[in-house]
């Protein structure tokens, strides 16, 4: 059986359909419609929640959305037609017709589900691994209820306590229990047979029936609940009000990390992206005009490199370092607004290369014009001639080592961890510090050693990791 075949099939009896509740939260409260009450259409970094969230199912896997909206119908539309494409397919259900307390309702759209839906309303922020955890913990017959320590935060009446033991939910509590350790988000997970279930006559203050639902699977014991306080990856933010916009996005930018980054990108570069990121998206740059900008600074640190002098030198090691943190805010911005793309990280790479070569030639350029009456001036030359083929050498060799692991060509698994832990360390920017503290102690020419002797060993180990396994792919 083909490898594509058993994924359809996963998806089928797995978690690939969603139901988006814009009006109202998952347990029937209304969102209400007044001044400082986030809705559907408050934008967090500069993306609308509605739009926020079908983008973030899209990305995590969910395959099919069905959308019960309210009078904002058409705006909600709108919405998803700017900005990212939505490429999943879309069911619009207006609640005037399909009434949420009308088991009808949800007999049509258990018809659609095939294995497990997701329900969530539109009032927080949720990160991808959260969704792709969901996804892959389903099991036959069981139900998720998302749940946030209640922190400092107050119990509302539109907030429900849960109690928790052992990950199973024993009970919704009453929304006035003070003392309850968690809340439920506005996000679960039911099985397809859950919702067939029917209301019973005496259960009629409920809006829709999911309560009811989880309640008496709770009696059973087959309701998971998943705390978003166990793993940083996977968390929600509420955002209920506008006073919740801030924190949503402070989660948001805490949440950015790239795949591969060192010590000085996280702990420093990455405290001061966040401003010019902001800055950029106020602006409303591209990840791609966001590389070209971090890519003229970089070439301008190179010049300054070139100049020679002490001070030239300290200032162009300052430009580098910041060309190296205006080179995080490209995959924040696209990150945060959904405008990854294959082209995107490839430009960013190879810009990165392309300014890494301008920098080897321009401390060589400078180191020379230092010693260019004495004899042994043709060294810094030579030393930056070898840092740059190697490097020229390494961008090659790990564009290579890229396309064999998108096609899983490692021939062993200590080839496949070597070349994770490679790819890790050329797309490092830790060595701006190491550029600027050779620039104040005004030994660039020593860089030059290290650069000349790093790149040429890099390129050496990469052809040692990717030829056993070009060779067997070949």
């Amino acid at each position: 059986m083909s490898e594509s075949l058993i994924q359809q099939r996963a998806d089928i009896q797995g978690l690939a359909t969603a139901i988006l509740l814009p009006s109202v939260s998952v347990f029937g409260d209304p969102i209400e419609r007044q001044s400082g009450v986030a809705g559907p259409l408050t934008h967090v970094v500069g993306i609308g929640l509605f739009q926020r969230a079908v983008l973030t199912l899209q990305r995590a896997g969910i395959r099919q959305l069905i959308v019960l909206a309210g009078p904002e119908e058409e705006q909600l539309k709108q919405s998803l037609g700017r900005g990212p494409r939505v490429t999943i397919p879309v069911r619009w259900m207006p609640i005037r017709e399909f009434p949420l307390d009308d088991p009808r309702t949800w007999d049509a759209m258990a018809a659609e589900v095939h294995g497990f839906c997701l329900i969530a309303s539109v009032r927080g922020v949720f990160s991808r691994p959260l969704i792709e955890s969901l996804r892959r913990d389903v099991q036959d017959g069981q139900a998720f209820v998302v749940a946030q320590p209640v922190g400092r935060q107050s119990i509302g009446e539109q907030l429900v306590p849960v109690t928790v033991q052992a990950d199973r939910l024993l009970a919704l509590g009453s929304a006035r229990g003070a003392a309850a350790e968690f809340v439920a988000a506005d996000l679960l997970v039911v099985p397809a047979s859950l919702m067939r279930f029917r209301r019973t006559p005496d259960s009629t203050e409920e809006t829709i029936p999911i309560r009811q639902w989880i309640e008496r699977a709770a009696l059973d014991g087959r309701v998971r609940v998943v705390r978003t306080d166990r793993h940083p990856a996977e968390w929600y933010q509420g955002v209920r009000t506008q006073a919740d916009v801030p924190v949503a996005e402070r989660r948001l930018f805490s949440s950015l990390k790239g795949e591969f980054e060192g010590f000085v990108d996280r702990y420093f570069n990455r405290k001061l992206s966040r401003w010019f990121t902001r800055v950029f998206l106020v602006l409303g740059l591209s990840p791609n005009v966001i590389t070209m900008i971090a890519t003229v600074v970089g070439l301008l640190a190179a010049a300054g490199f070139g100049i020679g002098t002490y001070s030239a030198g300290i200032l162009a090691a300052a430009l580098f370092q910041l060309a190296a943190v205006i080179d995080c805010c490209d995959g924040e911005v696209a990150r945060l607004t959904f405008t990854e793309s294959p082209f995107g990280a490839w430009l960013d790479i190879a810009m990165d290369n392309v300014v890494h070569m301008a920098i080897f030639g321009g401390i060589a350029v400078g180191a020379y014009q230092r010693v260019a009456a004495q004899d042994e001036a043709w060294i810094p030359l030579a030393l930056g001639v070898a840092a740059i083929v190697g490097n020229a050498l390494s961008f090659l060799l790990v564009n290579r080592a890229q396309k064999i692991k998108q096609a899983s060509g490692w021939k062993t698994p200590v080839h496949a961890a070597w070349s994770d832990f490679m790819l890790k360390n050329v797309a490092s920017r830790d060595f701006s510090v190491v550029v600027l503290l050779f620039a104040l102690l005004g030994k660039l020419e020593w860089f030059l050693w290290m650069a000349a002797a790093g790149s040429i060993v890099f390129a050496a180990l990469m052809v040692w990791v990717i030829r056993p396994s070009a060779i067997s792919r070949a």
